[in-house]
């Protein structure tokens, strides 16, 4: 495993090219981006994962439906994730405000739900050497993990750490910081995947249904209000973001509604659709309850 990963670190760093905002303007044609610091992760999980998965179905005796959904969910959480960063997607989100709001929309809510649903953790520790697996295991189970851990993923707080980074990013200043300044992109891209990782963790794994989709249904509230005030402004907020949206047949107005609308109605529906689809099964499982009460009269 050792000599997979400083192939693939060597192999991103000769490939790394024009991924810094404004570097590559001038280009007529949208580019793939090879950022090593996003090229690098991406491979070592997704190599780690299959390894894992390799591992773990050759132990196991059953459940080969379960993991085999699980496996596809990660397989199509990983390739959404990997679309939005280094495809073409990524050099358009560079120059069109439209292209950037896309992708991290689907960073937040296309791959981080995936991700989640997959329960990637096992096979990723199956993935290690025995020693260091158990003392990755036993580290996890640690209590300062474990209370780290419990409090970041309650549901209350992992709304609010997901809202926190949508609203402070998407303030104007720091995200046009964001727009010319690499680091800070790349910090920008972590802090929405990170924070959408704990908040999709906290809807499905941690809560109980009901309180799921409450708190889908606030981010859907306050991220359908970010895009209506980014949509409905009368002037362009996000200077350093639209620049060059003459380029591409927009003004930087209608670059910015655009972005506002794809956060106000598509994203929206995606946190609505989930809060829907978690009530219908609270419903269902509160009237079999029900129902089995009732016979048991």
């Amino acid at each position: 495993m050792r000599t997979i990963a400083v192939g693939l670190m060597l192999a991103a760093l000769g490939t790394a090219r024009a991924f810094a905002h404004g570097v590559d303007a001038d280009r007529a044609h949208a580019a793939w981006t090879f950022d090593p610091w996003v090229v690098v992760p991406l491979l070592t999980l997704g190599i780690l994962y299959i390894v894992g998965a390799i591992a773990l179905h050759r132990r196991s005796r059953g459940g080969n439906a379960v993991r085999a959904w699980r496996n596809l969910a990660y397989c199509c959480g990983w390739l959404s994730l990997a679309g939005a960063l280094v495809s073409p997607m990524h050099w358009l989100g560079e120059h069109l405000f439209t292209f950037h709001m896309i992708e991290h929309e689907i960073v937040m809510a296309v791959s981080a739900p995936l991700i989640v649903m997959a329960r990637p953790l096992g096979a990723l520790l199956w993935s290690l050497p025995r020693q260091l697996r158990i003392g990755t295991a036993t580290l996890i189970r640690s209590g300062p993990v474990r209370a780290a851990w419990n409090w970041l993923s309650h549901g209350r707080n992992a709304t609010i750490l997901h809202g926190i980074a949508i609203w402070a990013w998407h303030a104007p200043p720091l995200f046009d910081a964001a727009v010319t300044n690499v680091a800070l992109h790349r910090l920008q891209h972590l802090s929405f995947f990170v924070t959408a990782l704990l908040f999709w963790w906290s809807v499905f794994r941690r809560n109980e249904i009901g309180a799921g989709a409450w708190h889908l249904f606030v981010t859907m509230l306050h991220t359908t209000a970010l895009g209506a005030l980014m949509a409905l402004a009368p002037r362009v907020l996000y200077q350093a973001q639209t620049a060059t949206a003459l380029s591409f047949g927009l003004t930087p107005l209608e670059d910015q509604q655009l972005a506002g609308l794809i956060m106000w109605i598509p994203a929206g529906t995606v946190y609505a659709g989930a809060a829907l689809a978690l009530m219908a099964i609270w419903i269902s499982r509160a009237g079999e309850k029900a129902r089995d009460i009732h016979a048991a009269i």
